[in-house]
C-alpha cells in the first residue's frame, strides 16, 4: 500500500510537470500575459516602487494596477532638483503620457528588452510628459526599504557593493568594473544567490541558537525573515530559489520527508514558471535552476573530493560547462578561465566580501576595511578580464543545439562520476568546432543591421572568405555637463559589435565608410577600439573633421586606409566602386557600390543623390538591381523617378529611424519605389538576405 501510494504521488508529480510545460510553451510561443491596461491611458497613479537616475533619464518602476516602467527625461536642472529631492521609493505620483508596448529586438539574436521586462511582469513603458507627486509614502516596506536605502547610501566607499550584496542592486558600481566580472564569469556572485542566503541563514540561525535550544522555533523566525528579507528585494528570481528551497529542505527535515533535493528543486521551479512563464527570460533565474540542477545530480563528483580547493575547482568547473550555452546565447564568448578564477573569487566573496558587508551595514565604520578588500577584488578582476588569449567568441545557437549540448553534457558529468575522462576530449573537440564554424557555411549573407537613423550594411562572404561593414551608424549626443550619463548608448557596443560575434565574426576585412556623416560612420572609432579590423576605405573628396579623428586612431593602430577606390577584390568576389567625379557635398561624393552574385545585383547608395544618379547612369550600364539599398534613408533629394526606373530594382532596402525628425521615407519616394518589394529597418527591424547558387531568402526581425 505504501508503494503504491509513493507511485501516485510520483504520477502525479510527473503529470504535473508535463502540464506545466505544455502551459509555459503556450503562453511564450503565444505572447499571452494578461493586463489591467487597455493602451489609451494618458495618466497613471501609482507608487514608485523603484527608480534609477542616469543623466537626465529618470526612470521609474511604477506600481500601479500593474508594474509600469516610466521614463522621464528633465528638460533643466531646475526641474532635475525639483523632482530628485521631493520623491522617495514608495511615494504616490501621477505621470501623464502615452503607453506602449516594449520594443522586441531590432538585431538578429541580440538582447530582447520586450521578453526581460516580460520576465520581470511589466507590459507596457510609459514616455512620461509630467510626473507630480501626490504623497508621501505610508507602506511599512517601502518605509524600510528607504531606511535601508538612506544607510547604504551613507556608507562614504563601499556603499555601491553594499547596495549589491544586501538588496542585489549592482547599479552603482562602474561599469568597466562589472563588465570585467562578466567577462571573468563571476558576475554571478555579486547576485543574491544560494550561497548567500546560506551564509545569511547560518548566521540568524547561529544567532537564535545562542539564545533558544528550541530548534523548531528558530528554523521557523529563520525562514519568517528570509521571507521578509525576499519581500524587501522584489522576490528577485534567483533569491526566491534559494529562499523556497530552504524553506522546503527545512520542512522536508523536521518531517522526516525523505525526498530528494532534486524533486524539490524541479517542483519549484515549475511552481514559479507557473507564477511567470517569462522567468525563462531572466537570466539569474536561469543560471540559478540550471546550474543548481547539475550541481545536485552529480553531487557524487564533488563529494569525491576533501580538498577545498579542489572542491571548489571541481563546482566551478561544473557550474562554467552548465553556463555555456547561456553565455553564447547572451554574451557570445567563454573565458576558459573562469573556473581557476572562481577559486579564487568565490571564497573571496563568501567567506570575507559578503560577511563584511552585513558589518558594514550595521557598523560604518568598518567601510575602509571593506574597502581595501574590494579594491584587491577589482584589481584581480581587472588584471585576469585583460587576459584575451582564453576568451573565444562563439556563435548563439538554437534552443534544438542547446538541449543536445545539455544532453551531451550529461554523458560528460555520468563519465566523469566513473572516473573517465574522454568526455571532456569531445566536448572540447565540439566546442572547437563550433568556435570554427564559420569556415563552414557555404552562403553570403548581407545583412542591413538597424542602427536607427543612419547605416550599416554587413556583407558575409562563403566559408569565411572575407567579412566587410559598410558605415557603422552614429547618433550625435550634446553632452551637458549638468546631465553626464553614467549608461552612455553606443551603437558599436550595444548592437553592432555583439551581432558580429552572436554569428561568430572575430574580425572585419574591411570597413568602407560611404562619406563622413555622423549618421555613417559615427560609431567608426568605437568599433575600431574594440574590435579586430584590417582595412579602412573611405570616400573620394577631402577628409572632415570626423574622418580625421578615425584616421589618427588607424595610424595610432596601425590599420590600413585607402580612399577613393575604383574596385576591391577579395577572392573570387568584386566590388566595383562607382566613381564619377568629386562633387560640392559630401552626400554626393558617398562611394556607391555595385557587387554581383551569382548574378544576383546588390547597389548600395548610400546617400547619392540625384545629380549623382544622373552621372551613374551616364557611366555606368545599371539594369535589373536586384537588390538597392536605397540612397539617404528614403529622402526626396535621393531615388529620382529616372534613376529607379532605369535600376528597375527588385527589392528596396530603406536603413531609416523610427518617428524620425527629418520625416523619412519620404511618400513620394516610396511612390517612386512601389513597384518594388519595400523592406524597412523602422518597421522591419534588420534586414538578411542569404543566397546561394539555387535562390536566396530574406528575413526580417520584426517577422
Amino acid at each position: 500500500m505504501k508503494k503504491l501510494r509513493i507511485w501516485l504521488l510520483f504520477s502525479l508529480y510527473i503529470i504535473f510537470n508535463f502540464f506545466v510545460f505544455l502551459y509555459v510553451y503556450y503562453v511564450i510561443n503565444n505572447k499571452i500575459y494578461h493586463t489591467n491596461y487597455k493602451g489609451n491611458e494618458s495618466e497613471i497613479v501609482g507608487y514608485i516602487n523603484d527608480f534609477k537616475i542616469d543623466g537626465n533619464k529618470l526612470t521609474i518602476f511604477l506600481k500601479a494596477k500593474e508594474m509600469i516602467l516610466v521614463n522621464h527625461y528633465f528638460i533643466s536642472i531646475d526641474e532635475y532638483n525639483e523632482i530628485i529631492n521631493n520623491i522617495n521609493i514608495g511615494d504616490v505620483i501621477k505621470v501623464k503620457g502615452i503607453l506602449k508596448i516594449p520594443n522586441k529586438n531590432k538585431v538578429f539574436n541580440l538582447f530582447n528588452y520586450q521578453n526581460y521586462l516580460l520576465s520581470k511582469k511589466i507590459y507596457w513603458l510609459m514616455d512620461s510628459e509630467e510626473l507630480i507627486k501626490l504623497k508621501d509614502n505610508q507602506k511599512i516596506r517601502y518605509k524600510i526599504k528607504n531606511i535601508i536605502l538612506k544607510r547604504i547610501n551613507n556608507i562614504k566607499e563601499s556603499s555601491p557593493y553594499v547596495k549589491a550584496f544586501i538588496i542585489g542592486d549592482t547599479y552603482d558600481i562602474e561599469n568597466d568594473i562589472l563588465s570585467s566580472y562578466q567577462q571573468n564569469g563571476v558576475n554571478h556572485l555579486l547576485a543574491i544567490s544560494g550561497s548567500h542566503f546560506t551564509i545569511l541563514s547560518g548566521i540568524i540561525l547561529y544567532l537564535l541558537n545562542k539564545i533558544s535550544k528550541n530548534k523548531k522555533i528558530n528554523y521557523l523566525i529563520t525562514i519568517l525573515l528570509l521571507l521578509f528579507y525576499l519581500f524587501l528585494i522584489d522576490f528577485q528570481p534567483a533569491a526566491m530559489r534559494a529562499c523556497f528551497l530552504f524553506i522546503l529542505l527545512t520542512i522536508n527535515k523536521f518531517f522526516n520527508f525523505k525526498i530528494k533535493t532534486i524533486y524539490y528543486l524541479i517542483l519549484l521551479f515549475n511552481l514559479l514558471l507557473l507564477y511567470n512563464p517569462f522567468y525563462l527570460y531572466h537570466l539569474g533565474f536561469l543560471f540559478s535552476f540550471v546550474i543548481s540542477f547539475y550541481l545536485i545530480i552529480f553531487q557524487s563528483i564533488i563529494k569525491r573530493y576533501n580538498n577545498y580547493l579542489i572542491k571548489t575547482f571541481i563546482i566551478s568547473l561544473i557550474a562554467f560547462l552548465v553556463s555555456i550555452p547561456i553565455l553564447i546565447n547572451t554574451s557570445f564568448q567563454i573565458n576558459f578561465l573562469s573556473p581557476i578564477i572562481n577559486i579564487i573569487f568565490v571564497p573571496f566573496i563568501n567567506i570575507i566580501i559578503f560577511p563584511l558587508s552585513i558589518i558594514v551595514f550595521i557598523f560604518p565604520c568598518f567601510d575602509k576595511i571593506l574597502m581595501f578588500f574590494l579594491l584587491i577584488l577589482e584589481k584581480i578582476s581587472l588584471f585576469f578580464s585583460s587576459i584575451n588569449a582564453f576568451t573565444i567568441i562563439l556563435r548563439s545557437v538554437s534552443l534544438l543545439t542547446v538541449i543536445l549540448y545539455y544532453l551531451l553534457l550529461s554523458w560528460v558529468l555520468y563519465l566523469l562520476s566513473k572516473k573517465k575522462y574522454y568526455g571532456f576530449i569531445i566536448l572540447f573537440i565540439i566546442l572547437i568546432i563550433h568556435n570554427n564554424w564559420k569556415y563552414l557555411e557555404k552562403y553570403s549573407k548581407i545583412t542591413v543591421i538597424d542602427v536607427g537613423q543612419g547605416d550599416s550594411i554587413l556583407i558575409e562572404l562563403p566559408y569565411n572568405q572575407g567579412n566587410i561593414l559598410i558605415d557603422t551608424g552614429g547618433i550625435i549626443s550634446y553632452d551637458n555637463e549638468q546631465f553626464k550619463r553614467k549608461n552612455k548608448y553606443s551603437i558599436a557596443k550595444q548592437l553592432i559589435i555583439p551581432y558580429l560575434k552572436s554569428i561568430s565574426i572575430k574580425k572585419l576585412d574591411y570597413l568602407i565608410i560611404t562619406h563622413g556623416d555622423y549618421d555613417h560612420m559615427g560609431e567608426a572609432i568605437n568599433i575600431v577600439n574594440n574590435f579586430k579590423i584590417e582595412n579602412v576605405i573611405f570616400n573620394c573628396g577631402p577628409y572632415n573633421d570626423l574622418e580625421k579623428e578615425l584616421i589618427k586612431v588607424l595610424n595610432k593602430k596601425k590599420i590600413q586606409y585607402y580612399s577613393c577606390i575604383n574596385e576591391l577584390n577579395i577572392k573570387n568576389y568584386k566590388f566595383q566602386f562607382l566613381i564619377t567625379k568629386e562633387y560640392d557635398n559630401e552626400n554626393d561624393n558617398s562611394n556607391v557600390i555595385y557587387f554581383n552574385y551569382n548574378n544576383y545585383k546588390f547597389l548600395f547608395m548610400g546617400d547619392a543623390g540625384i545629380n549623382k544618379e544622373k552621372d551613374i547612369l551616364e557611366k555606368y550600364n545599371l539594369i535589373d538591381i536586384d537588390f538597392l539599398k536605397v540612397g539617404h534613408h528614403g529622402s526626396n533629394t535621393s531615388s529620382s523617378e529616372k534613376f529607379i526606373n532605369s535600376i528597375n530594382p527588385k527589392y528596396s532596402l530603406i536603413s531609416v529611424g523610427e518617428n524620425n525628425k527629418f520625416g523619412h521615407p519620404k511618400k513620394s519616394v516610396l511612390d517612386i519605389l512601389n513597384k518594388s518589394k519595400i523592406y524597412r529597418t523602422d518597421e522591419d527591424g534588420s534586414i538578411k538576405i542569404e543566397l546561394n547558387k539555387n535562390g536566396y531568402k530574406v528575413e526580417t526581425c520584426y517577422p
